[in-house]
């Protein structure tokens, strides 16, 4: 064999050690890609649950990672009326610095009656021991 040849064979060699060593770093990213995507389907699926019954107090919502997944979906899949976003009152509401409400762009007689209960220990909330 002349040193010509024996190079090749080694260069060859060498490729070969790097392409089995890539495959294993793939395989472990392919297993982390993996099992993101599980942790993510499941705080998917937590969202979905407390669409249907959302908690009370702000401590009893979810501290892991759902607590990043958007309340309905992604936006884009469906409008603020046709999700479960329409729980939370109007699109057409608005609320204005004065005190006033327009709905639809016309001012309503009685603001008090688009005014929600306090969050517990909000701003509005009159029971704050603090």
């Amino acid at each position: 064999m002349d040193d010509q040849e024996t190079e090749q064979r080694d260069t060859q060699q060498e490729e070969k050690e790097q392409q089995n060593g890539s495959d294993g770093d793939q395989s472990e990213e392919q297993a982390k890609a993996q099992q993101v995507e599980e942790e993510t389907e499941q705080a998917k699926e937590k969202v979905k649950e407390l669409e249907e019954n959302p908690p009370e107090k702000l401590e009893d919502w979810p501290d892991d990672k759902s607590k990043y997944e958007t309340f309905g979906g992604p936006e884009g899949e469906h409008s603020y009326d046709e999700g479960p976003e329409a729980q939370l009152g109007r699109s057409d509401v608005r609320h204005h610095e004065d005190g006033s409400v327009t709905v639809e762009g016309e001012k309503v007689d009685d603001p008090e009656e688009f005014k929600g209960d306090p969050i517990p220990g909000g701003p509005t909330d009159n029971n704050d021991s603090s």
